[in-house]
């Protein structure tokens, strides 16, 4: 059975990006630092057949769109090879450029066990969050987030994330481990090279959530605030 978190490599042309995937039930949701990756999926014999929609949210000039479009359209059929999955394809937007990509399953550490929710609490669903550090310290990060009872899956080109959250009376704090899938020490020197443990609290709503945190960064300690943007429901 296709399902599980994955962190993905993928090739359109010439260009190459990364990013992280939550599969389950014939869907797929996941991105990384601009754009998010929302799809669906049918296993048909030992093949499996992918739509997949790409929609940025980031607006950075910086992470510029492979397809040469913010919104585009993948279809693409993959078979497993050992533990990957390796897809090829095309996009609609550009017919005949050849997609490539191989999933690998995120096997570092366990799922952790979910949080609990109650009334008035911050939705399931797949979200965009952009991390910004504090007291004069520049950095951050912006990637997705999977929020699903209590769960956190997320991640961006080179980090993954998985963390734990209670929710009530929009409110909601947590846990989350962001770690590594791919060097990053030259992108982001804050945050690449390090596991990263992050403590949060916030507000949350219909429409999406923020946070302060405090991370511990290799010896450092580091305050952080976050904002999070609904883009899929669950």
């Amino acid at each position: 059975m296709f399902g599980g978190f994955y962190t993905v490599k993928f090739q359109l042309g010439e260009a190459q990006g990364r990013s992280v995937m939550y599969v389950r039930d014939g869907r797929m949701l996941g991105g990384n630092s601009a754009f998010a990756h929302i799809g669906t999926y049918q296993e048909i014999g030992d093949e499996i057949a992918i739509v997949v929609d790409t929609v940025r949210h980031n607006p950075d000039p910086n992470y510029p769109a492979m397809a040469g479009t913010d919104d585009a359209t993948l279809l693409a059929r993959g078979r497993r090879d050992g533990e990957q999955i390796r897809f090829e394809g095309g996009l609609r937007e550009l017919p005949g450029v050849p997609f490539q990509s191989v999933m690998m399953p995120i096997k570092e550490q366990p799922l952790p066990i979910a949080g609990g929710v109650g009334e008035d609490c911050i939705r399931n669903g797949l979200y965009s969050i952009h991390v910004r550090t504090l007291d004069g310290v520049e950095g951050g990060l912006t990637g997705v987030m999977l929020l699903n009872d209590g769960r956190i899956l997320g991640g961006d080109a080179c980090f993954y994330y998985l963390g734990t959250y209670t929710s009530e009376n929009g409110r909601w704090k947590g846990q989350i481990l962001n770690q590594e899938h791919t060097p990053a020490t030259g992108d982001n020197p804050i945050f690449g090279g390090h596991e990263v443990g992050i403590g949060f609290s916030g507000r949350c709503d219909a429409d999406g959530a923020s946070w302060e945190a405090t991370a511990l960064v290799g010896k450092r300690s580091l305050r952080l605030t976050a904002a999070l943007k609904l883009m899929r429901r669950l």
